[in-house]
């Protein structure tokens, strides 16, 4: 038995195996990490990199326009077949926020974050594939059942846990509190494995071909037609296989941004850039919210793990994480320019309670569906 699993509790073995600990995974990173010659500066790509050209974003449609009329039919007609559904993600631990399981978290009265997406999804019969992990599945469970879902159809709503792992001390050994070793998701980048162990071939059966993943915090991230028909409109003429939306940047440098590497388009977090490269001229950067074709996402992408420094009990703790932005690198990709401020904004990510209490208001007026 490898040391670290040695210094477990019964408790803490089996929450790993419940939720997909990747042994040889982890103990091949814990190696590398220990070895020296990996840190947080190993993150950055060292050349490649460059802007992205003119052309590479391009516009949401005026939903008023001749153009955005015809990609709503066309977005329409996907939801009204059953063709698309929601893949929301649920299993950040929301320490912003209070540690509490925030897609739980009520905007409105008797509707939570997670209430808002079902309502979403309901409006167009469409499934939700929703990705927890071993800190919110419990809770989201409870929280539904007390609920009664949200009068959501049980047989598409397709739950879900993504992986999890341990953290590291800056030495490399098994990081430890008063309470014992100390677990955590390691970012969303297993989105595409851990749906395909069920919910993606059950989301197919159920007819489903277009997936449009979002945060669950990100409640405007809605099921647009138009959005959805720019996707397969995409599809239809360039194999697009990923649209990637993102908002003005508004003088921040951080998140994911669109940039080639090595001539591809993709989403690069702004921590990867050379440090010689000026992440701030690029005008957007990403808001987590992606349109996939589901068969995309059958395939094994090996993105890149990210060495993580965090703190916890007030001590620095390393994690090894992957992002979802990165599949961008795999596949056929799009950019999606859509509003971050007004009615059609589709970017309102909440990570404080406060920011929840400034934009309840705006909320109730722009969350038409509930």
């Amino acid at each position: 038995m490898s040391d670290y699993l040695e210094q477990l509790s019964p408790e803490e073995r089996r929450m790993l195996e419940k939720h997909h600990f990747d042994s040889p995974t982890f103990e091949r990173l814990r190696r590398r990490f220990r070895g020296g010659d990996w840190t947080v500066e190993d993150n950055r790509i060292d050349d490649g990199v460059a802007y992205p050209e003119p052309g590479d974003i391009e516009a949401l449609a005026d939903a008023k326009s001749v153009e955005g009329r015809r990609l709503a039919a066309l977005g329409r007609r996907a939801l009204e077949a059953g063709e698309v559904g929601a893949l929301v993600l649920n299993g950040g631990m929301a320490t912003r926020f209070g540690s509490v399981v925030k897609g739980c978290v009520d905007v409105f009265e008797k509707r939570s974050f997670l209430g808002i997406k079902l309502a979403d999804a309901a409006r167009w019969g469409a499934p939700v594939l929703l990705m927890n992990s071993f800190a919110t599945d419990e809770k989201t469970r409870q929280h539904l059942d007390e609920r009664n879902g949200y009068g959501f159809s049980s047989d598409k709503l397709l739950s879900f846990t993504q992986n999890i792992s341990l953290r590291l001390t800056p030495e490399g050994e098994l990081f430890r509190t008063e309470e014992g070793a100390t677990l955590y998701a390691p970012g969303h980048g297993d989105v595409a494995e851990a749906t395909r162990r069920s919910a993606l071939d059950e989301f197919r059966a159920l007819g489903g071909k277009y997936l449009l993943m979002s945060n669950v915090d990100n409640v405007l991230a809605s099921l647009d037609p138009i959005v959805v028909g720019t996707h397969i409109d995409g599809v239809e003429k360039a194999g697009v296989e990923m649209t990637i939306e993102a908002v003005d940047n508004e003088g921040s440098a951080s998140g994911g941004m669109p940039a080639r590497v090595d001539e591809k388009l993709q989403v690069v977090e702004a921590f990867r850039f050379p440090e010689s490269f000026d992440a701030s001229s690029i005008p957007v950067y990403n808001t987590n919210t992606f349109m996939f074709n589901a068969d995309a996402l059958e395939r094994d992408f090996d993105l890149t793990w990210f060495v993580v420094e965090k703190t916890v009990a007030d001590r620095k703790a390393i994690q090894f994480e992957r992002l979802a932005g990165e599949i961008s690198a795999f596949l056929k990709s799009q950019f999606l320019r859509v509003p971050r401020r007004g009615r059609r904004s589709r970017f309102l990510p909440v990570k404080r309670r406060e920011e929840l209490e400034q934009n309840r208001g705006f909320l109730h007026e722009a969350v038409t569906w509930v």
